[in-house]
């Protein structure tokens, strides 16, 4: 790909490193109730779409993992992709007859494990995961309401510090777009679009991708033209 993806990363590990400073400042203060320790992977079957910058961000950590295991995460990848397409086209369907807080019950019912998940329940990206995983035990704010980990101790009715999820999205967004502005890519529907962490892992994000080599050959028409 033609643009270096540095800046961009080093914003998002700067969000994330807030986010990661905020789970530990809630772990803290309700210790009893945030039940995330090691060994648990709860938040490893959640159905959830990640943004273009965490896609690329977690793609380009997958390139450095060894090609063996590399190619046994992609056997998963595939398996869990194919799981989650079917699951979206139900909840696509059911989703014309439903109220929006019902459909996101589903959603956050459904499993789907996650390729990066071992054998022995441990993410094997896990310095690098989304932000969806480094929020999940503690208390969300999602469309004005609260949601917390099933497996938490946080009680329903009580008052607690919840993350506003749309503003840490909005940021994650903003990322993403400026990244589109300065490749110049064509793809307008890339702007909101998410996917799943199995297709971030098996995408080759590259210029074709972005429709970047499209433009390129127009332009060396255009050129051609012009001689």
């Amino acid at each position: 790909m033609k643009l270096d993806l540095t800046t961009y990363f080093t914003e998002y590990e700067s969000l994330v490193a807030q986010i990661d400073a905020l789970f530990k400042n809630v772990s803290e203060k309700f210790a009893d109730e945030v039940k995330c320790k090691e060994g648990c992977s709860d938040c490893c079957h959640a159905l959830f779409d990640i943004p273009l910058v965490e896609a690329l961000y977690l793609n380009a950590k997958f390139q450095e993992v060894d090609e063996k295991e590399r190619n046994k995460i992609l056997i998963e990848a595939d398996k869990a992709d194919r799981k989650a397409n079917v699951l979206k086209k139900k909840i696509s369907k059911d989703a014309e007859q439903s109220e929006s807080a019902d459909i996101l019950g589903r959603v956050a019912q459904e499993r789907i494990r996650c390729p990066l998940l071992s054998e022995v329940n441990v993410c094997q990206l896990y310095a690098f995961r989304p932000i969806t995983c480094r929020v999940y035990g503690i208390p969300l704010e999602i469309e004005g309401k609260s949601h917390t980990c099933g497996l938490s101790g946080f009680i329903p009715g009580n008052s607690y510090p919840a993350v506003k999820i749309h503003r840490v999205q909005d940021e994650l967004l903003r990322i993403s777009n400026q990244i589109l502005d300065d490749l110049g890519s064509k793809y307008a529907d890339f702007r909101l679009m998410h996917v799943p962490v199995s297709t971030a892992l098996m995408t080759m994000y590259n210029d074709e991708y972005f429709g970047l080599s499209e433009l390129s050959e127009s332009e060396n028409v255009a050129e051609g033209e012009n001689d």
